[in-house]
């Protein structure tokens, strides 16, 4: 269990962040579950206050394990492009012994609002992520972040470095994926057969009928499982396929090498070995970066921290500890 915590973003756009530490955890209140799909956050979290003022660990709550002690500097995740923050839960419960550690529902995604005019630019979520660390009192903080999260948090580390003290990019490229993909993603929404009867045959089509899945993998299946609500005709995605088309729009045309030579923070780069970041690539954002380190994942795919969280966690802590404790 995690906590929510209600805060605006830019442009008074309401955002849900949930807070996955043994002080968060140990409050009253709900939040996105790993695993457990059956409603997904927008429909079934109840509301908690935000709380950025509130640091301290309540009586009666657990320590931290023993002979770890806890980092004062705060973690903050950032899913990818339809996910939420509940797809961080396992990794981020493996974290949260040693660092205070919370997640992002973005714009137009999980609990969060999902404006019908946008924006969802990249200066939005860049924008949004920079008033959620500002309003909750966490910079500097350690942004970890996913596919177009991990855009979004080397993008803020390069222009806002205040409020980033290292970073984590797991499997997002800095080269553009270019005009074919973005026609093939929107082919892709149009052939869903949406809404979907049960959530047992989300599972099924996403996990396996689903042309793009080459072998069956059961774990993309409860992936969007996890991002489905129910209504009288069926079940449909949390988020508007539309605006996730519009988020990709603007950020698949350009190359981001530029911004990811300005992050001057220590930046772990990590990819699944099955994952969409070539090797060669991922060893060359880490030499573009200033400070740059590299890990990978064996048998891990684009959704590494969701289906390999335990690996993930050993390849991602030592590198968050150091940083967050020297």
């Amino acid at each position: 269990m995690a906590r929510r915590l209600d805060v605006t973003g830019a442009d008074g756009i309401r955002l849900a962040a949930w807070d996955f530490t043994v002080e968060g955890a140990a409050r009253e209140g709900t939040a996105p579950e790993g695993r457990t799909p059956a409603r997904p956050p927008a429909v079934s979290i109840a509301r908690q206050p935000a709380a950025p003022e509130d640091r301290t660990r309540p009586a009666g709550a657990p320590a931290p394990p023993p002979g770890r002690a806890r980092s004062a500097a705060p973690v903050l995740l950032l899913h990818g492009l339809m996910g939420h923050a509940g797809h961080w839960a396992p990794a981020a419960r493996l974290l949260a012994g040693g660092h205070r550690t919370l997640a992002l529902d973005q714009r137009g995604h999980g609990a969060s609002e999902k404006p019908p005019g946008g924006p969802f630019t990249r200066e939005a979520y860049v924008a949004d992520a920079a008033a959620v660390i500002e309003r909750l009192g966490l910079a500097p903080v350690t942004l970890v972040g996913h596919s177009m999260g991990a855009l979004t948090a080397w993008q803020l580390a390069a222009e806002r470095p205040d409020l980033v003290h290292a970073l984590v990019i797991c499997d997002m490229r800095a080269s553009a994926l270019g005009a074919a993909s973005q026609r093939a993603w929107q082919d892709w929404f149009r052939g869903w057969p949406a809404p979907f009867p049960t959530l047992e045959a989300v599972h099924r089509w996403f996990g396996a009928d689903d042309p793009w899945v080459e072998t069956p993998n059961p774990a993309r299946g409860a992936f969007f499982a996890e991002v489905m609500t129910e209504r009288p005709d069926g079940w449909h995605p949390v988020f508007d396929p539309a605006q996730m088309l519009t988020s990709r729009e603007t950020w698949v045309h350009d190359a981001h090498w530029d911004s990811l030579a300005q992050v001057r923070c220590p930046t772990l780069v990590v990819r699944g070995l099955d994952g969409e970041l070539g090797r060669a690539e991922a060893q060359e954002m880490v030499r573009v970066l200033p400070h740059g380190a590299y890990a990978e994942i064996p048998d891990a795919g684009h959704l590494l921290h969701y289906t390999h969280p335990e690996a993930w966690a050993e390849a991602v802590d030592p590198f968050l500890t150091g940083v967050l404790t020297t």
